[in-house]
């Protein structure tokens, strides 16, 4: 059991990491070859052309800050970080960027209050308990459990305070949880209302059409929609399997950037037109002219993808039994999405088509049946995969608690006994192996949440989310207590009788406080410091800047920071609300852990937000329910754990009113569910009404038709252009024909996507 020095060490080692880590930003970001490192967001929206320069854009000063003044200035960042309102966040951002930040305010709601009264009333009646003074000495106990509830002798009136606290906490809890869903349910219907117009208010998304003799899939969505949906159907995009049409827009594309090289190359140096060998890889062969090459591939490319499309539309088996279909207004769209069209439950299925960024395209044309055995067998996989890892999570439990395993290994103890081994190995190194075991989790859970077919991106990430609190509930919090308790007490459970056993598991309860304090400080702490240096995207920048970069292009795509990884944080979050709730009570040393964690990491959060991380979705806050269920979800795990551990400690009296507090939760969580959740679900028909007619009044000649006509058009490509053909275009990742018939088309790894309008 690590002690008070082991856990100096550890905090320690890890303020010293995070200033470290703090200190190579501050230097970092003001050079001005990592301006596109640390500041990308800017250079995407347009607010930033150009890197700093600290002394003039000439020879060293284009990649040096040689400004001295900046040096001594480097702190500015963390003011800067809090400068921007919430408002402006929401407009520079978007409302899922607000929202995520909401969350470490809600961190530090719940635990400021908790903090000052658990240290200020449950510690002094913990130490004066006495009992792990008096117990003997094969039970492994530290000076941090003797500030626990562990120390309470057993059937003390001192319960009663645990007793109340636990009272005053959760009411608090659900108090600021109330408030706080209040609250972001109100900023979600205000984003959606000031919003101008977002497609997806108009398109609904319907699955599992089903085949009619004689008619396409297309066609039977026009005359099924026009049949139930006469006044407000407007259109629909049909959804094509087109996976060599795809490859051969992709494959434009790529010769396309080698033609722009090239013309840039000549553009620097006009007396020298580039050249190129023929053969593969141009490694061998006649010599030609570059740019002549490249154009000639590009034609004939472009009339195999006309052919390839030609083909495609022909085809009857290329359709797939799935389409995007549109309204005239908000409030058919509304009727549509949020009602049954058939009276078999398993065709026309309809739902909200999420905002044209956020499909993720690969779903679109999964059966029915399929989608159930694939939810099973993810179900059944996941199941596995949890209790797959509570071997690696064991032995790293091991490692935290040497004294139980020296009892049962004692070859190893002249080597643990080492005073640097021991207190590296118990204050360090169990956190940073956890960490590691996790690191790729978030990857497999998000295979498994694609498997299983959801069709928006923001619904695979809150699944993937899901899975992950799943994983850290059993693994990382159960798993470690128990794993641990086992490890520690191995030696005292055989040799004591078997009605001493759960008095041992008891007392044992708040001991694994230490771990989890250790694994809060290199996750929490060196981690969130970690995360504002961003070492893994430095690297990467620079590789592709020196060997792969070649246009504007390019550069653009190697400094894509991506958006906030919430299948990983929201789990991280949830675990830090679970083991503040369970131990404000139980160890309540370990909350100015947890109130460290959330101030620093809502300051690195919102310098990454305002200066990083470009959101490739707008979700309007949905994945706010889930997360408010896990923290109900938390508080229940600390009262029924409490329960068990007081039943314990032969506290008869006031054990039986802890019962209370699951029951009124529960009834807490159904109330909010009921009051909030809907607008996280549904579209009010009545402001659906109201935001028509005013639309209606104040743009009475809006052509709606048009201007919904290729917004669900998947992006590949990144540049407008003709060809020479005159058919095919590439429009910002859509790959579209023009024709008489007005229709448009794109493309995906998977789909094609074809949308046909009224002449």
């Amino acid at each position: 059991m690590a002690s008070l020095e082991d856990l100096g060490v550890s905090a320690f080692i890890n303020i010293l990491s995070a200033f470290a880590f703090l200190l190579l930003f501050a230097v970092m970001r003001i050079q001005p070859i990592n301006d596109r490192i640390y500041f990308p967001k800017w250079y995407m929206s347009g607010g930033r052309k150009s890197p700093r320069r600290g002394s003039g854009g000439h020879g060293v000063g284009r990649f040096v800050n040689l400004n001295l003044w900046t040096y001594l200035t480097f702190l500015n960042w963390m003011p800067g970080a809090l400068r921007m309102s919430q408002a402006e966040i929401i407009q520079h951002a978007g409302l899922d960027s607000a929202v995520y930040l909401r969350i470490y305010i809600l961190g530090l709601k719940i635990f400021v209050p908790m903090t000052i009264l658990a240290l200020a009333f449950l510690i002094p009646v913990n130490v004066s308990g006495g009992t792990l003074f008096n117990l003997r000495k094969e039970i492994v106990s530290s000076d941090i459990d003797k500030l626990s509830i562990s120390n309470v002798s057993p059937g003390s009136q001192r319960f009663w305070v645990h007793l109340l606290m636990e009272y005053l906490f959760t009411a608090w809890t659900c108090y600021i949880l109330y408030k706080e869903y209040d609250n972001v349910a109100f900023m979600r219907l205000h984003f959606l209302a000031s919003q101008h117009r977002r497609v997806d208010q108009f398109t609904v998304v319907v699955r599992n059409v089903p085949h009619v003799a004689g008619h396409s899939i297309s066609e039977s969505v026009e005359q099924f929609f026009q049949r139930n949906h006469p006044d407000h159907y407007l259109g629909h995009q049909a959804v094509f399997n087109a996976n060599k049409f795809a490859k051969l827009v992709r494959r434009r594309e790529r010769l396309q950037n080698w033609l722009d090289y090239n013309l840039l190359k000549f553009e620097r140096h006009p007396d020298k037109r580039p050249t190129r060998k023929k053969g593969f890889l141009g490694l061998w062969g006649e010599r030609v002219d570059s740019i002549d090459y490249y154009r000639e591939k590009i034609s004939e490319l472009d009339k195999k993808i006309a052919s390839e499309h030609q083909r495609v539309l022909k085809d009857p088996k290329a359709i797939m039994p799935v389409a995007f279909v549109t309204f005239d207004s908000r409030w058919g769209a509304a009727v549509c999405a949020q009602t049954q069209q058939s009276r078999n439950p398993t065709q026309w299925l309809t739902d909200w088509a999420p905002e044209p960024r956020d499909v993720y395209w690969r779903n679109l044309a999964i059966p029915f049946v399929s989608l159930s055995i694939r939810r099973l067998i993810i179900s059944i996989s996941l199941f596995a995969l949890v209790f797959f890892y509570m071997i690696p999570i064991a032995f790293v439990q091991s490692l935290a608690n040497l004294e139980g395993l020296e009892k049962v290994a004692p070859f190893l103890r002249r080597v643990i006994e080492i005073k640097v081994i021991k207190s590296f190995l118990q204050g360090f190194l169990p956190g940073l192996a956890l960490k590691i075991f996790l690191y790729i989790l978030p990857t497999v859970l998000m295979i498994m949440s694609k498997v299983e077919g959801y069709l928006s991106i923001s619904s695979l990430e809150r699944r993937a989310a899901a899975k992950y609190y799943y994983f850290m509930l059993v693994n990382v919090f159960l798993g470690s207590i128990v794993t641990g308790t086992a490890f520690e007490q191995l030696y005292y459970f055989l040799h004591q009788s078997p009605t001493q056993i759960p008095r041992t598991i008891g007392v044992s309860i708040p001991m694994k406080a230490t771990f989890f304090m250790t694994y809060i400080m290199v996750d929490g702490w060196a981690g969130i410091a970690s995360e504002i240096l961003r070492v893994k995207p430095l690297v990467i920048y620079h590789l592709k800047n020196m060997f792969l970069v070649k246009t504007e292009k390019d550069r653009e795509k190697a400094m894509d920071p991506g958006s906030i990884d919430l299948p990983e944080t929201l789990p991280t979050l949830q675990l830090y609300f679970l083991l503040g709730l369970v131990y404000a009570v139980v160890t309540p040393l370990l909350l100015p852990f947890i109130l460290v964690f959330f101030a620093f990491a809502f300051l690195v959060y919102r310098h990454q937000i305002i200066n990083v991380y470009n959101q490739e979705y707008e979700s309007a806050g949905a994945f706010w329910p889930l997360f408010h269920g896990r923290i109900i979800a938390s508080l229940l795990i600390s009262q029924l754990l409490l329960l068990g551990l007081l039943s314990t400690k032969k506290a008869a009296n006031s054990t039986p009113l802890l019962t209370i507090l699951p029951v009124l939760t529960i009834w807490f969580h159904k109330y909010c569910k009921s009051r909030f959740e809907p607008a996280f679900r549904k579209y009010p028909l009545e402001e659906a009404m109201e935001k028509d007619m005013m639309e209606r009044a104040s743009e009475p000649n809006l052509n709606l038709k048009a201007y919904l006509a290729d917004a669900y058009l998947h992006p590949i490509f990144h540049s407008i252009e003709d060809v020479e053909t005159g058919e095919v275009r590439v429009d910002k990742g859509q790959s579209y024909m023009t024709s008489p018939s007005r229709s448009e088309i794109s493309s995906s790894p998977q789909y094609v996507y074809h949308y046909e309008i009224e002449p």
